[in-house]
């Protein structure tokens, strides 16, 4: 009888012999990343006969020896695997010695159960940046160079298994030379799927509409370079989209490109070139680095990381107006390698879509939609399967905070607390988009999609869904949506032909968070965001919730208050600080300077207020996203912003130093619920004869303190001092950081996302986690 020392590790073992047959199955990150080629290259080593196979995500080994050498050969390959890989031995089975001449790869196989992992993408390793620098290597300056332990894998996969007939690299078919890497598996290119050289892979081209099409890779790069030298603007097709770059140090580049793509205000991505040994010295002259942040910069995810500026600071001031911090990162792809270094700069690397959409990835798209934006296009051959933004980071209480999930990181596996009995799909809220698909005990969730009100944002939207599906083999056989009905996916969900299960917006961001720590502890929960629909029909979006996933019980809210102007109020932060001023008499003495429709100033804000105290096109909230604008537009005299939250990201900006606290009172309502009143905020917020600084940080302090109050005050009634911050609104640094000094000196536990964004991308994983703890 086998025995199987994984799954039985206390039963008595079978008497070994000096040599022996094991089968051994290893689960896990072990696909993509080079995982058979290092169990052939340690079985060679070791002198093991056998053979090691990819078996749909999981990978299968059949290998014969003496049972000490078997002993370290297992060991091995956990200790000493690909850097890129996180493999996890999930049995080892001793079996009748069988006879093998030699160790071989199997092909894969496509016959057993799947347990399929889909690869993120990778940046480019540095053994390909030496080849990529080295004038006689035949991939010299080939901006495709890609080996097993790097290049593009989820944007260029279209079916599983992850071979090369399965990827959009099939069409190109392999040289001699190339041929031959591909097949020695002791080559670091053996079975790299993507890989590719000048004589067979992709080609460059550069585009200048109704002028110039140069079909030669390395004079397109010359030519992007000079035009980027020159002060244009140019789209370069990338790994999972395209960017729109333009020199990082020319502010009049920089103002063209806000204007053309209309995006006065919104900071713009820098990325540094990656010449010297640790590609950190230009990063290091503009904004401040710890030792974390560079290990994160310099990961293999390269993500954008948001840093604050140095006072040497020497980039255009337009990238990040009225800003402190800027989003930085580094080449991750040989083309971005290359155009920085002959660029020898910083470029602006923004995404290339129209305000919202998912990143634009094809050539035709690209050239009719950016027509009038980019001056001249970058275009490669290699087709992008799906899109990839960039994955944005931020450190929060010195740990780093995803804020949107991409290339790099995503797709990102999580593992449930309990198994499902059926497969799940998750299709998030409104913004922020992504989508999660879970079944047995692991959810995937999709890369950021972007904001569903756009017909592309729609069609990626869907295409991910059916992408996911199709990648890991699983069919959902139930939809959960969030609760509230005018969200395009709640709509979409209910046009599908499967059973629907809706989940209220701020339990979702609550159960995230518990499921990001598998922590099923009792939680006294700050769910602040802009808003959500709530159980009582109001957007709520100040709340405190306490309990675990599944059985979440609102406590404490801020004090309503009824904002006027419908789907304006998130653009238009005076409405959100008239709302305030009004519900409590307090006068503010300033108004828009322009209010909707034709009217200005202070016609169009006794308009607005006449339509508020009618209750015409207004909604109720406790949302402490409003209160953060309505500070915003008190304290900086913000009345319009671009994108969505501006104005609380320039409060906090110059909320530096210690501030005075405003207390806030707090009462027990009908509804048994523990209310916060922000009134006395307003005339300290108001107060012209205090600094902008003081009042914004004043604000900072208040709002942390309030969320101390609020725990002390439960940890008295409840006994519950664990304490989680979830919600966009914790995305903002200082209150967290505030927050997190103020409970922690007082003795409280905390939870902070670590894996999964707190704002709405963090929702579909959240639905998922509270779905099936309400599931018996």
């Amino acid at each position: 009888m086998d025995v199987n020392f994984e799954l039985n590790p206390l039963a008595p073992r079978a008497k070994r012999v000096a040599n022996s047959s094991r089968q051994i199955i290893l689960s896990g990150h072990v696909q993509g990343v080079g995982f058979r080629p290092f169990v052939y290259r340690l079985a060679k080593q070791y002198q093991l006969t056998g053979w090691v196979q990819n078996q749909l995500g999981q990978v299968a080994i059949e290998v014969n020896g003496d049972v000490e050498t078997l002993d370290r050969f297992v060991e091995d390959l956990t200790q000493q695997a690909p850097a890129l890989s996180h493999p996890q031995l999930y049995s080892q089975v001793e079996q009748p010695c069988k006879i093998y001449d030699n160790f071989n790869i199997l092909e894969s196989s496509t016959s057993s159960t799947p347990q399929i992992f889909v690869p993120p993408d990778y940046f480019t390793c540095d053994a390909c940046r030496r080849e990529l620098d080295d004038p006689v290597n035949r991939r010299y300056r080939y901006p495709f160079i890609n080996c097993t332990q790097c290049g593009p894998r989820y944007t260029l996969i279209q079916t599983m298994p992850y071979d090369r007939v399965n990827t959009t690299m099939a069409k190109f078919t392999l040289c001699q030379a190339c041929q031959k890497e591909y097949e020695n598996p002791l080559d670091r290119r053996f079975h790299a799927e993507p890989i590719a050289c000048p004589e067979c892979g992709p080609k460059l081209t550069f585009h200048r509409p109704d002028q110039l099409t140069i079909n030669y890779t390395a004079m397109a790069i010359t030519m992007a370079v000079k035009a980027l030298q020159q002060g244009e603007i140019v789209a370069v097709k990338g790994i999972g989209g395209y960017h729109l770059m333009c020199d990082a140090k020319n502010n009049d580049a920089v103002l063209r490109l806000r204007a053309r793509k209309h995006r006065p205000d919104k900071p713009l991505a820098v990325m540094f070139p990656n010449k010297d040994s640790d590609g950190l010295q230009a990063v290091s002259r503009n904004v401040k680095l710890t030792d974390n942040m560079a290990k994160l910069l310099t990961s293999p995810m390269r993500p954008i990381l948001l840093a604050r500026k140095k006072p040497g600071y020497d980039l255009a001031q337009a990238i990040a107006p009225d800003l402190s911090e800027i989003g930085i990162f580094l080449p991750y792809s040989p083309l971005h390698h290359l155009l920085l270094n002959d660029f020898n700069g910083a470029l602006v690397a923004t995404s290339a879509n129209l305000s919202g959409e998912p990143v634009l990835t094809q050539v035709e798209q690209v050239e009719t939609r950016l027509q009038g934006i980019a001056d001249a296009f970058v275009h490669h051959n290699r087709h992008i399967q799906r899109p990839a933004d960039d994955p944005v980071f931020r450190f929060i209480d010195k740990q780093p905070q995803p804020i949107r999930p991409g290339r790099g990181c995503s797709p990102l596996e999580m593992i449930l607390p309990r198994d499902l009995e059926k497969p799940v799909l998750a299709v998030g809220g409104h913004l922020k988009n992504t989508i999660a698909l879970a079944w047995d005990n692991r959810v995937v969730v999709s890369p950021h999609i972007g904001e569903m009100n756009t017909p592309r944002s729609l069609d990626v939207f869907e295409q991910v869904i059916d992408d996911l599906q199709t990648l890991y083999n699983i069919k959902a056989e139930t939809i959960i949506c969030d609760a509230h009905p005018g969200y395009y996916t709640h709509r979409w969900a209910h046009q599908q032909k499967l059973p629907i299960q809706t989940v209220w917006h701020h339990f979702a961001h609550a159960s995230a968070l518990m499921g990001d720590h598998k922590n099923q502890q009792p939680t006294l929960m700050f769910t602040w965001d802009g808003v959500g629909l709530g159980v009582d029909g109001t957007l709520w979006g100040g709340e405190t919730l306490i309990g675990i996933a599944g059985d979440w019980q609102r406590v404490a809210s801020m004090q309503m208050f009824t904002l006027p102007g419908g789907d304006k109020i998130g653009r238009e932060p005076w409405r959100s600080a008239a709302a305030l001023c009004w519900q409590t008499g307090y006068l503010w003495k300033r108004g828009p300077e322009l209010a909707s429709g034709q009217l200005t100033g202070l016609q169009g804000k006794k308009v607005v207020h006449q339509a508020w105290k009618q209750r015409l096109n207004c909604t109720q909230s406790s949302a402490v996203g409003r209160i953060f604008d309505a500070a915003a537009a008190l304290v900086l005299g913000i009345d319009k912003t671009s994108f969505e939250g501006q104005g609380p990201m320039q409060l906090e900006a110059i909320a530096d130093g210690h501030a005075e606290i405003t207390p806030m009172p707090m009462k027990i309502d009908k509804q048994d619920i523990l209310r916060v009143d922000w009134s006395p905020l307003l005339p300290k917020l108001s107060d012209e004869t205090v600094s902008k600084n003081e009042r914004a940080a004043g604000f900072h302090f208040s709002m942390a303190n309030n969320i101390l109050e609020q725990a002390q005050h439960f940890r008295t009634k409840t006994g519950v001092s664990q304490i989680g911050l979830c919600g966009g609104v914790f995305q903002n640094k200082r209150l967290t950081e505030l927050a997190v000094t103020m409970l922690r000196e007082n003795g409280f536990d905390l939870l902070l996302s670590k894996q999964l964004p707190i704002n709405d991308a963090g929702l579909s994983f959240g639905q998922i986690v509270e779905y099936t703890a309400t599931q018996q």
